[in-house]
């Protein structure tokens, strides 16, 4: 029997994609399209590529989508009839930039495998079990109940993942877990977990609200879009360009990536050195709010290329979090790969870098959905 399942995350000129065997939990091919005009034309070139590495798709369990924003209707991974394709166009004016091109991708999908399941696995859904009080923003009832305003958080598919790998590396039962989890890429967010289920994220109605990321700023008074309107001239479209694309390390450096930004640190650049301070600041102000949400932290989990690959960051936090307990092990921080263990067997509190797995992770939801039909 067949245990093959085709990841698509579609963007607006782009097709990424990866051939999964769930049984296994393989990658068997995987590639990105640039450029791209026509996404049916993409997943033509896509297929012709996992064709000419051998393999024949007469027999897939499903093809899974990677949707940014699932609302507060989707908390689980769903099969894409016409009724969910038409509330994933709807939830459009909540991810604007995001969910139109995951419905190329699902059409273009479905042009291709007219009888294979096609299943939506929802970047807010993990967040969804987030409660009232921390969800629900402080503003007019009208906003919160005809528009749609509140807390949705994002990163929930990487989220899922870790959260369940981090459960097995404690050797505890997930539901027993408290975790804070730290997404940390070129998009950042910060997630409290208690028994496998998430009750606060840093991510808002946008992925704009939190910690400081590549381009984005993460946390401003909400009144800076008036102010600047009022002193600057400056409308809401610009406003929210300067905020998303050039805010984050790149505002506060004048460069994106995180590498860069430790470079320039390194070689004295003041601006480099404030935004460095101002993204170890962010983080902790959130990691220690969530240990206080959790009651008891049984591990910090860094996973994203940031907290993956960035040793010298992960040991200044650890290094700030004595009030926890914390003790960071210089040689499991700084040598090894994969998934492991970065503190002493000596410290309060557990951290671990993991690795994250999205494509795995919707392949696996797919399948479950398929399977459970």
């Amino acid at each position: 029997m067949s245990t093959l399942v085709l990841v698509i995350n579609a963007g607006s000129s782009s097709l990424k994609y990866q051939l999964i065997d769930v049984a296994s939990e393989l990658t068997l091919v995987k590639g990105l399209i640039e450029r791209v005009t026509d996404h049916g034309q993409a997943l033509d070139q896509a297929l012709r590529q996992i064709a000419i590495e051998g393999h024949v798709l007469d027999d897939l369990v499903a093809v899974g989508h990677r949707v940014v924003h699932g609302g507060a209707r989707f908390s689980d991974p769903t099969v894409i009839t016409a009724e969910v394709r038409s509330a994933i166009e709807d939830l459009c004016a909540l991810a604007p930039l995001h969910n139109p091109a995951a419905l190329l991708g699902i059409d273009a999908a479905v042009a291709h495998f007219p009888s294979v399941p096609q299943v939506a696995v929802f970047d807010t859904a993990f967040h969804q079990s987030i409660p009232p009080a921390a969800h629900t923003y402080a503003v007019p009832k009208a906003w919160r109940e005809d528009l749609r305003v509140r807390r949705y958080g994002f990163h929930g598919t990487s989220i899922g993942y870790v959260t369940r790998r981090a459960a097995l590396l404690l050797d505890r039962p997930l539901d027993e877990t408290n975790l804070v989890v730290l997404h940390l890429g070129n998009g950042c967010s910060a997630a409290a977990v208690r028994g496998g289920h998430s009750v606060d994220t840093s991510m808002g109605l946008t992925p704009l609200e939190g910690l400081v990321m590549g381009t984005r700023s993460g946390d401003v008074d909400p009144a800076l879009p008036a102010y600047l309107g009022r002193v600057a001239g400056m409308d809401l479209s610009a406003i929210d360009t300067a905020l998303n694309k050039e805010s984050g390390l790149l505002g506060l450096s004048g460069v994106s990536d995180f590498r860069e930004l430790l470079a320039h640190r390194a070689a004295g650049d003041p601006d480099a050195g404030l935004a460095y301070d101002v993204v170890r600041h962010r983080l902790l102000k959130y990691i220690g709010a969530y240990a206080v949400e959790l009651g008891r932290v049984d591990a910090l989990v860094f996973t994203g290329g940031i907290g993956e690959h960035n040793p010298d960051l992960r040991a200044d936090l650890l290094g700030a979090l004595t009030l926890l307990g914390a003790e960071v092990d210089p040689v499991a921080n700084t040598t090894g790969s994969g998934e492991r263990r970065v503190t002493g067997t000596g410290s309060g509190l557990t951290a671990y870098v993991i690795p994250t797995d999205e494509e795995l992770e919707i392949a696996t939801q797919s399948a479950q959905v398929v399977a459970g039909m």
